[in-house]
This record gives C-alpha cells, sequence and structure tokens, in this order.
C-alpha cells in the first residue's frame, strides 16, 4: 500500500504591527507584522552541534517557525569556521548586518579578536563576508551586538573581553562595519559581564548582560550611550545558569518579554515579561505561550515586516516536520524511546525521536504521525498502549495509526487527537507514557492536549 507523505507550511498570523524603533539602529519607517530569530544549534551530546547561521520566524515572537529545515542558511568560511552567538542588526537604511563570534565548538580558552560579518537586503542572500579585528588584547570577542548612536552618527559594536582582570563589554566604532575605531570599555559593573543587550525604553537606554560570576540577568541604564555612563539598577533574574539576554518587544500591547538561554542542561530558553521595563521587575511566562526552535541556542531576535516574513518563508520554507508539546508539562515533548511513546523532557538525545512527519491518516482520514529518524515506522496503539511500530501493511495497522485531530480538549488553541478505530478513547500521557484512554476529567483534558509546533 503506498504512502504519500504531504509537507505543508504553517500558516503565520501576521499581526499589524505598530511604527515604532523598536531598539536603536531599527529603521523608523517600517511597520512589522512579526520577528527573525538568528540562532546556532547544539544538543546535549553535540549530535545537533551546528555552527552556521540559523533562522526561525514568528508572528507573535513566542512560537517559532525554523528555516530551510533546521539548517543553516550560511556558514563561515574563514577563521574557525564557525559561529555562536549571531546577532542580526537593521541599519539605518533597512539593510541588515549579521555579526557573530569567530568559535566553532566549546573552547573557551581560544584568544580570537576578530568577529564574523555579513551584510544583507533582505537575510535571503548574504554578501560582503569577512572578519573584522577588534583589538589586539590577549582574550577573545563573544557575542558581538551593535546598535546605532545618533550623536556619533556611527554604529557601536559591544562584545565581551577580559581587561582589567575579568569580563568586561567593550565597544568599537564603526560607519561600515569593515574599520573599527579603537577598543574602549563600554560597561564594567567591577565583576565578570557578558552578552550585553541594549534595548530602549522611551528615550532611556537599558543594558542588559549577565553576570558570569553567577549566572544571572541584570539591567543597566543611562539616558546617553556614552561608554561608562550606565548605572546596574534591576535585581538578578535567571532560571538556573542563565546567559543571552534578548528584550523584545510586543506589536500588539506595551509588554515586553526578556528571553534568557540556559546553559545547564543546553541551551533551554525561558522567558519573562513587563511592562515597566524601568522597574526591573520582570514575571516568568508560562512555559505553554512559548516554544524555542529545536536545539537553539544563544539567540538573536528583530521585528521584520509582513513582506519580509513572506519573503523568508517563500526562500527557506519551514520543515517538513513537527514536534508536539504536552500541555500540563509544557517543557516536555512527544518522543519514541526504545519503541515506546512518551513525552520527556526537552533537550534528550536522539534529539530526532521528537520529530514527526504529520502525514494523511493510513485509514483513509484523520492523520498519522510517522518518525523522522526511522521513517517505516509509526504511532500505533497496541493494547491501549502508544508504541512506535513498522507500518506491516495491514487494514488493522493502519486502523491504529490514525487519529482525528479535533480542538484540544484542555484549550481549544491547541490539539487533541482522537483514536480513529477507538472513537470514545484519546491519544494522551499517563506515567509521561502515551496512551489511548476514555476522557472524562479535567486532569484526563490535560493530559491528551498537545501544542503542534516545532
Amino acid at each position: 500500500m503506498s504512502r504519500r507523505v504531504l509537507s505543508a507550511l504553517v500558516g503565520l498570523l501576521m499581526i499589524s504591527g505598530t511604527t515604532a524603533a523598536l531598539n536603536p539602529g531599527t529603521a523608523s519607517a517600517a511597520t512589522y507584522s512579526g520577528y527573525v530569530m538568528g540562532y546556532f544549534t547544539e544538543s546535549p551530546n553535540f549530535s545537533g552541534a551546528n555552527y552556521g547561521l540559523h533562522l526561525a520566524v514568528s508572528a507573535d515572537g513566542l512560537n517559532w517557525t525554523p528555516l530551510n529545515q533546521n539548517n543553516p542558511v550560511v556558514t563561515p568560511t574563514q577563521g574557525t569556521q564557525g559561529l555562536r552567538d549571531p546577532f542580526i542588526l537593521r541599519k539605518q537604511d533597512g539593510t541588515f548586518t549579521v555579526l557573530a563570534t569567530d568559535l566553532k565548538g566549546t573552547d573557551w580558552s581560544l584568544q580570537n579578536q576578530y568577529v564574523h560579518v555579513w551584510d544583507s537586503t533582505d537575510l535571503r542572500s548574504f554578501t560582503g563576508y569577512r572578519r573584522v579585528k577588534l583589538h589586539s588584547m590577549a582574550t577573545h570577542s563573544w557575542a558581538p551586538e551593535a546598535f546605532w548612536d545618533a550623536s556619533r552618527g556611527q554604529y557601536a559594536i559591544i562584545y565581551s573581553a577580559v581587561n582589567g582582570g575579568h569580563d568586561v563589554i567593550m565597544a568599537n566604532y564603526t560607519s561600515d562595519f569593515t574599520t573599527v575605531g579603537a577598543p574602549q570599555t563600554f560597561f564594567d559593573p567591577g565583576y565578570a559581564a557578558i552578552d550585553g543587550h541594549l534595548h530602549q525604553v522611551n528615550g532611556v537606554n537599558h543594558l542588559f548582560f549577565k553576570n558570569n560570576t553567577n549566572g544571572t540577568l541584570l539591567a543597566a541604564r543611562s539616558s546617553t550611550l556614552n561608554p561608562g555612563s550606565f548605572t546596574t539598577y534591576s535585581g538578578p533574574v535567571s532560571h538556573g545558569g542563565t546567559e543571552a539576554p534578548i528584550v523584545v518587544a510586543s506589536l500588539t500591547s506595551g509588554t515586553r518579554y526578556l528571553w534568557g538561554d540556559t546553559y545547564t542542561p543546553n541551551g533551554v530558553f525561558y522567558a519573562w515579561q513587563t511592562t515597566n521595563v524601568a522597574s526591573g521587575a520582570w514575571t516568568p511566562v508560562d512555559q505553554r505561550s512559548y516554544t524555542q526552535p529545536l536545539n537553539s541556542k544563544h539567540a538573536t531576535i528583530q521585528p521584520i515586516t509582513a513582506a519580509e516574513m513572506s519573503g523568508l518563508l517563500s526562500r527557506w520554507g519551514a520543515p517538513a516536520w513537527n514536534r508536539l508539546k504536552a500541555y500540563n508539562y509544557p517543557d516536555r515533548y512527544v518522543r519514541h524511546q526504545n519503541n515506546v511513546a512518551r513525552v520527556d523532557t526537552y533537550p534528550f538525545e536522539p534529539y530526532q525521536d521528537q520529530q514527526w512527519r504529520i502525514v494523511p491518516g493510513l485509514a483513509g482520514s484523520g492523520v498519522s504521525f510517522q518518525s523522522v529518524n526511522v521513517p517505516s515506522s509509526y504511532l500505533r496503539h497496541s493494547g491501549y498502549a502508544v508504541v512506535l511500530a513498522p507500518d506491516d501493511g495491514s487494514a488493522a495497522f493502519d486502523a491504529d495509526a490514525t487519529f482525528t485531530a479535533v480542538a484540544g480538549l484542555a484549550d481549544s488553541g491547541w490539539t487533541s487527537y482522537r483514536s480513529y478505530n477507538y472513537p470514545d478513547r484519546y491519544l494522551r500521557h499517563a506515567g509521561f507514557v502515551l496512551r489511548i484512554d476514555p476522557v472524562s476529567t479535567a486532569t484526563d483534558r490535560q493530559d491528551a492536549t498537545f501544542r503542534v509546533g516545532y
């Protein structure tokens, strides 16, 4: 019996954005409708490590669609031939410059004074690749970012380097991201500070950074962009060891989101929110509300227009696979392990165990779940337990491996799956193992509800 696997792009809600300079250096004329994220990838045992520039898009800045099947869109060819910590800057003319740490892997002792640089008109192609030397000190140039300093008529490149015995945020000024001025200390709180990220609100400049002595995120502020003018004002924010702060303004409200990337375990993003950045207080965002791209690490997020969103999806495409997040355990995803279907805490290895092609139902209606890394096998129920099994071509297998998607039983914005041949039973987890069971209680409904994403 032949099987056709259909790949479909997820329709992204295009939200009309406000016209605003959300960050220094953002072109002011654009009306934004979504976001682009840049990142590199790692997984717990590094099987998913790729040190090229990856891109994802989002309509709400919370749930992300990886592009190019979560493969890189461009990879460095000089220096270490790898990147970490990419940053996407929209320049004053509306085009983009991409900066990144020149480091492939995790050799933190590498003293690299250079950063990778690309130019792009639309993030669909990348030109002018070069490495730019920022200093001649016996130290690194980590996590470069950039912003427009109108008082100087130049861009500032900020990055982390050891100066005075500990990491500080350094700055070089440039007009073209090719020739740069002499390095100078931009911010030094008196202890190791890395991963500087600038965000402007109501004319006040907020510099978010990682306290590298204890793995917390803090913020400093200044009414100017002058080196040495920033003063720390916030309390610490963290979820375990947290780094790589990013602040993203909602396009539809006054909410701002603070993203942080944990480094133990590998690359789990957490988000906090506030409507008053100046207060320094952030409230955790429910993990049900956001989903990071698979294996993503140390990201950058910038607003984009509807045309740019459409162009990126057209150029690079959405994944041909999905992941399913558990509603009541949103840190867990549906995966197979030893042929048993489970929901396990992200991240895990093999990371491919959580990737599914949601294909037309083998029984002729509904859907079936085909494993990406074992493509001959599908999720099916057997004695009401759900297992990964090879398609034997039988009508019984087809029926057992087919489910009807319905509005989520615990949340209509999510999805539940009713068994094709036992329509009084739904796909659910119990003790973190998947089954098909009748659903009657609130807990049952939560166990049977999933977010289909990436």
